[in-house]
């Protein structure tokens, strides 16, 4: 996935990027050669965060490349462009950037996403075998990059992967084959067994796919450490059941699943780095389709907390499924759940794409995501629990429904259901997402997306890694 990174030795002799901060410009300048500043001035280069200039050599040849960039959060798509744009050759930074290991570790990511590619579907164009590589130092801020940026490629796969290939059989391939890499322990309930074991909600919800719905359960660690459980939405195609989606919001839905690639893609980070807690992967797995054996509207549902819920849509099936994954999730009492879902439009239409919502029971936990979504550049921003809508989730005929009939909120009154679910839990944060990129930009491409998983690692890391 990221052979485009190489490990930078005495023997490396690289065509060289000179990064220059973007305020620190003119300083720079006034240090170079005459040839050089008149090659900047016909360029009109100033090296603004992300810009490029490539200098020449003295024989004509490509000599070295300029890169602008500002030492904040978003440092690391300053570099992001660097792979998709530089032809074929090997690179390395000169100066001292290294030894700064904060900055270098995004300037390693950057470099990691810039290159991410989903070509499974595609001939080689023979572009691969040519494109840029860059040597980079062997540090543990290379290594911390890499890491990442391999659970945010894990996460980008399996939802670019079309649902014809991403069912829920392939998902639970995908959580055994991550788990076999680092020795976790993998389990699925399926079909029938749903029922004898007390997941209703998710039988229910997946049985009218020709696909058997399932529970994925991933356990890793020591039994004795601190436990951390992630929940994911694994809604591998949604229809929107018998309240049919349009075709035009139908084409997306092989995302529907993105919230089981989050905690997959955190879960690999967490295992890789070897973190001393004791890991738990829920991922209810179904698809929402039409047929002889869907639910329907009013169908009144059982679920695993005792819950029944009357089905006011078909089409907010992602609730009900993590329903009883976040009920086994608080069974066990862990100091963390976090549960990822690509759960409600309204959250998109409050939020926009790229900042998904966020919703706790526990302000510790919901700041230091909030502070290290915004540090790393990975936001997602708070929305409450408001109390004042929980009675929008009343029904005449059940305990509960599975909407409100208001169409305001509708990001909140999912929170309010999943809470009723996760009672109990000492510290529960839900995350509803998009998990897609609509657009092209340096080192997120058209596609798949990791989004807060990079703030939760960091989160978990400083609470539980030390």
């Amino acid at each position: 996935m990221f052979d485009h990174i190489i490990k930078r030795d005495h023997a490396t002799n690289p065509i060289t990027i000179t990064p220059i901060a973007e305020s620190g410009f003119e300083s720079w300048l006034a240090d170079q050669s005459a040839p050089t500043k008149a090659w900047i001035a016909a360029n009109r280069y100033e090296a603004k965060r992300g810009t490029q200039l490539i200098l020449p050599g003295t024989d004509g040849a490509l000599g070295s490349v300029l890169i602008g960039y500002v030492d904040d959060a978003k440092a690391l798509w300053d570099f992001a462009g660097l792979p998709a744009s530089l032809p074929e050759g090997t690179y390395g930074f000169v100066g001292d950037i290294a030894d700064d290991a904060a900055l270098y570790e995004k300037v390693a990511l950057g470099l990691y996403l810039g290159g991410y590619r989903f070509d499974r579907y595609r001939k080689d164009d023979g572009k691969k075998a040519t494109r840029a590589k860059f040597a980079l130092q062997d540090i543990d801020a290379v290594r911390r990059a890499e890491n990442v940026a391999k659970g945010i490629g894990l996460a980008r796969d399996l939802v670019n992967i079309p649902a014809n290939d991403m069912g829920p059989a392939e998902l639970e391939d995908a959580a055994r084959n991550l788990g076999a890499e680092f020795g976790a322990k993998v389990s699925s309930i399926i079909g029938d067994d749903l029922l004898k074991q007390n997941f209703p909600a998710i039988y229910t919800v997946g049985h009218g796919s020709d696909r058997e719905p399932r529970l994925i359960d991933m356990v890793w660690g020591k039994d004795d450490a601190p436990k951390i459980t992630l929940v994911g939405k694994g809604v591998c195609f949604d229809t929107g059941g018998y309240d049919l989606k349009p075709s035009s919001n139908m084409l997306l839905m092989k995302k529907d699943m993105g919230g089981s690639a989050q905690v997959l893609g955190l879960a690999r980070m967490i295992m890789a780095a070897n973190l001393p807690v004791r890991l738990r992967v829920l991922i209810p797995a179904v698809e929402n389709m039409v047929s002889g054996r869907a639910y329907r509207p009013s169908d009144i549902l059982q679920t695993r907390k005792g819950i029944t819920v009357e089905v006011g849509n078909t089409d907010a099936e992602g609730r009900l499924v993590l329903s009883d994954a976040l009920t086994e999730a608080a069974s066990e009492d862990p100091e963390m759940i976090l549960d990822f879902a690509t759960l409600t439009g309204a959250a998109r239409v409050a939020l926009g794409l790229g900042l998904p919502a966020l919703f706790s029971n526990d302000d510790d936990l919901a700041n230091g995501l909030m502070e290290n979504g915004l540090a790393l550049n990975d936001p997602m921003w708070r929305l409450p629990l408001w109390d004042e809508y929980r009675p929008m989730l009343e029904s005449k005929a059940a305990d509960m429904n599975n909407i409100s009939g208001s169409p305001y909120g509708g990001a909140i009154i999912a929170a309010l259901f999943l809470d009723r679910f996760a009672e109990g839990a000492k510290s529960w944060a839900h995350i509803d997402l998009m998990a897609w990129n609509p657009t092209d930009r340096p080192g997120r491409p058209t596609g798949g997306e990791a989004q807060g998983i990079r703030a939760a690692f960091k989160l978990i890391e400083d609470r539980f890694g030390k």
